[in-house]
């Protein structure tokens, strides 16, 4: 069962929204303007409709896609998993196409997948051996990532449905995780709200708690800016703008060592054809946080280009780090929109998130979340032609 928030709870304000622990204050609302029956606000229109229905094993529960339309971009959002579904772009040539991995229909998204587009949480990423330990008392987490908890363990944020409203320029999307979900402490108020304007896909997360507890969200889409079906990224140009990663353990676990990137094959600050990058230091492929600036502030954290489509992306974020992941266990055993398969290395993901296993790690930054505070984080996606 997904829980519906009273309309007073759902306090959603058009961003742009700056990262804080302040106390809450609710933002003030935009007016909204309804011509031939969509929803306008900064020249972005806003179109819902039915998706399909949850399984009943699933409780059922009706699942609405939202569509938010500038002269730029598409995106297609549904209420399951605040999930995006599709978002097209423009290409050099002036050609729109849809440069995010999924399914055309809510069925596949029903099944097993790599988290396609979800929301993750309550804590993105992994948790070593799925057990923490706050104000002196230990929590143990489902394991379903071999010994590890991953992206919320095994019905996480992204497999749940989501109370939506609609923005003049995009939908805010709500739940509470209650106290003991998957073995997190303390009931947690969550709204997710996207918004376009113009060229840029802002996404915000805001979170309160009733007891101290880690939280970490991101979105997962995978992104393929040939558009989606295409065979490989190897033709991407990627840069990163960080100085410093993690090295990871057999299981995916940071080691805690804070390495720097100079004179290896993490230095990604200036742009890199990956395919090359790949091949000339022996990897198969990237699955690793790197560290930003610690900044709560909006700041630049990696952009991708394709240069034969002149497609381009840049992510901004208040976050302290951002997963590289070059879809290293894509497999070509799903078959995605249109029929296609997706195969290894056909597109990447940029996670924008708190380092992972913080809540273990002292050293690293803070993941706690405390009764009183609001977690409150935006990542932007800047999409253009070059």
């Amino acid at each position: 069962m997904f829980m519906t928030a009273p309309e007073v709870r759902v306090r959603c304000a058009p961003g742009p929204f700056p990262s804080s622990r302040a106390p809450v204050r609710a933002g003030p609302r935009l007016p909204v303007v309804v011509l031939g029956g969509k929803v306008w606000g900064a020249m972005t229109a806003v179109t819902r409709e039915v998706f399909g229905r949850m399984p009943q094993e699933e409780g059922g529960g009706e699942v609405e896609k939202f569509t938010l339309r500038s002269g730029s971009v598409k995106v297609e959002i549904l209420s399951l998993g605040c999930i995006i579904a599709a978002l097209e772009t423009r290409g050099r040539d002036g050609v729109f196409s849809d440069v995010v991995l999924g399914f055309d229909t809510l069925e596949g998204y029903t099944r097993k997948h790599p988290f396609f587009g979800a929301v993750v949480g309550r804590v993105a990423n992994r948790i070593a051996k799925g057990r923490f330990t706050v104000h002196g008392q230990d929590y143990q987490l489902f394991l379903n990532n071999g010994p590890n908890s991953l992206h919320g363990g095994a019905r996480g944020f992204d497999k749940v449905l989501w109370s939506p409203q609609v923005l003049p320029n995009g939908v805010c999307f709500f739940r509470l995780s209650p106290d003991g979900e998957e073995g997190y402490p303390g009931d947690l108020q969550v709204w997710v709200t996207y918004t376009l304007n113009g060229e840029e896909l802002a996404i915000n997360y805001r979170a309160q708690t009733s007891k101290t507890t880690p939280i970490n969200l991101t979105n997962h889409a995978y992104f393929n800016l040939a558009g989606q079906g295409s065979r490989d990224i190897y033709d991407h140009e990627i840069s990163i703008e960080a100085d410093s990663y993690l090295p990871v353990d057999s299981t995916k676990i940071p080691t805690g060592e804070v390495a720097a990137v100079q004179g290896t094959g993490f230095d990604l600050r200036q742009p890199v054809e990956l395919g090359k990058h790949l091949q000339k230091f022996g990897l198969d492929g990237f699955d690793h946080n790197f560290c930003l600036q610690q900044e709560q502030a909006r700041h630049l954290a990696a952009r991708a280009r394709h240069p034969p489509t002149g497609r381009a992306m840049e992510v901004h974020t208040t976050q302290p780090g951002i997963q590289f992941y070059t879809g290293n266990n894509l497999d070509g055993s799903l078959k995605g929109k249109g029929a296609v398969v997706y195969p290894k290395h056909s597109a990447f993901c940029l996670e924008t998130q708190n380092w992972p296993d913080a809540v273990n790690k002292p050293h690293f930054p803070n993941t706690l979340l405390h009764p009183g505070e609001e977690y409150n984080h935006t990542t932007w996606l800047v999409f253009s032609t070059a």
